[in-house]
């Protein structure tokens, strides 16, 4: 059996309810809203893995998170993303992360599922997916661009299993790795 894995970094639920509601002149537009349960920030996806490469992807990436220092995260404004021109969601964004970019190069390259680190990573929190065409048969096309500041703790990386249900996704922590 197969399931939908990816690693991410929990955020706080005071942070969660502020966005859904920061987020609720936008209701009526031809986006998916994330459930305030489900917001998060996703660092790396691994899609469908065999339920017997789970317990791997926990124990080493509970090894880097050893490794890895807390540290912060500034995020400064909700914007369409990733590119106003073309957006597939709206998203808190902020500045690229040292911390954050070393901490994904390194669970990538203990799970050996990259060759090429990345030079920087912007983290984001998606709010809601843009339905495409609805939104490409908008005549005028909103502007969504909002000071948003918050700063966010990164005291743990959680491996996630996501199920799709009838209500949309379920998400499941499978393991929550502390970093010291």
């Amino acid at each position: 059996m197969q399931r939908r894995i990816f690693i991410s970094i929990n955020i706080p639920e005071k942070t969660k309810k502020k966005l859904i509601l920061a987020t609720e002149k936008w209701q009526d537009l031809p986006v998916k809203w994330i459930k305030e349960a489900n917001l998060h920030i996703t660092l790396v996806f691994l899609g469908f893995v065999l339920e017997e490469a789970i317990l791997e992807i926990c124990e080493k990436t509970r090894k880097v998170c050893e490794e890895a220092n807390v540290f912060d995260i500034e995020f400064d404004q909700i914007e369409l993303f990733p590119l106003v021109e073309e957006p597939r969601s709206v998203a808190l964004t902020g500045k690229p992360s040292e911390e954050l970019k070393n901490l994904v190069n390194n669970i990538e390259k203990e799970l050996e599922i990259s060759n090429a680190p990345k030079k920087s990573f912007r983290a984001h929190i998606t709010l809601g997916r843009i339905r495409k065409y609805k939104w490409e048969e908008l005549e005028n096309k909103p502007e969504i661009k909002e000071k948003f500041l918050s700063n966010i703790s990164v005291e743990n990386i959680e491996i996630i299993s996501s199920e799709l249900g009838e209500n949309g996704s379920n998400y499941t922590v499978l393991e929550s790795c502390p970093l010291k």
